[in-house]
């Protein structure tokens, strides 16, 4: 049995770039970063290294990353790690190793470097869905709004038999 299965919970280093292969289908490629932290047993001191993924996404799902993400974004993929080779033009053998996404989600979004501006208060009349409450009516005082007083008793403990609860 084999198995190529990658997990990769990061963050984009770029935007990512949409493009369409010649059949049509839409195909985004980017890059996530992911961090190690651990500590040097022989020093005892913490260490940290980056490592850098090429993802390439196919589809509706290559649109939806294209339209939503953005560099510093955090994103967990799902896929399978492919390498491809290719001969450059001075005639020496490249490779390239992607993972290819077969499933996307989206993290949370990055935080701005400042706060936003707090807004100035909208007067009132700009307000929308903001009328003020009418009296209550004899018919809404005692429950919902629109409701007969009958159908609201006011002391349901005469009613209401703890035996008769199921559970």
């Amino acid at each position: 049995m084999n198995l190529n299965h990658v997990f990769i919970l990061g963050n984009l280093t770029r935007d990512p770039e949409l493009k369409a292969i010649s059949s049509g289908t839409s195909v985004c490629n980017f890059s996530v970063a992911t961090n190690r932290v651990w500590t040097d047993k022989a020093s005892g001191q913490q260490q940290k290294a980056v490592d850098f993924h090429n993802i390439v996404v196919f589809g509706r799902m290559a649109e939806n990353v294209a339209q939503y993400m953005r560099k510093g974004s955090q994103i967990l993929v799902e896929g399978r790690i492919q390498t491809r080779s290719w001969n450059a033009q001075d005639g020496s053998k490249r490779y390239r190793t992607d993972i290819v996404a077969d499933s996307i989600q989206f993290g949370a979004k990055p935080r701005p470097a400042a706060p936003p501006a707090p807004q100035p208060p909208r007067p009132a009349a700009q307000t929308p869905f903001r009328q003020p409450l009418a009296a209550p009516t004899e018919a809404s005082s005692v429950g919902a709004p629109g409701y007969e007083s009958e159908s609201f008793p006011e002391d349901t403990s005469e009613q209401i038999n703890v035996a008769d609860i199921p559970f």
